[in-house]
């Protein structure tokens, strides 16, 4: 029996992350396949939980821990709306612009 030779072929995709950060972004947008509620004083806001575990272990053990088809987590009193929609912008984005004063929220993003 004859041996076949096998040629591998490397493919890439070109800009895969940027096209990945903008279709997150987007699916948020639209609130598309949106599967978790992040809930806080003053507000609330839908999200993915694969992106938010992705992003964190904290969120990544608790949806593990807590296989609901779409919860809502309720933060902690001393993160507001506001704080939170920079958390998760910065998330989904990987970036963000904010104020000196608004720097305190970094501290906030390495507690989750």
């Amino acid at each position: 029996m004859a041996q076949r030779s096998h040629q591998y072929f490397s493919l890439r995709w070109n800009n895969y992350q940027n096209t990945m950060t903008s279709v997150f972004q987007q699916l948020r947008e639209d609130l598309s396949f949106v599967d978790v509620t992040l809930s806080c004083e003053h507000g609330s806001l839908k999200a993915h939980k694969v992106v938010l575990s992705a992003c964190s272990s904290y969120f990544q053990k608790l949806l593990l821990e807590n296989p609901c088809k779409h919860p809502t987590i309720i933060l902690p009193g001393d993160i507001i709306f506001t704080d939170l929609k920079t958390i998760i912008d910065f998330v989904y984005r990987g970036e963000i612009d904010v104020t000196e004063s608004e720097l305190q929220v970094s501290q906030l993003m390495s507690s989750l």
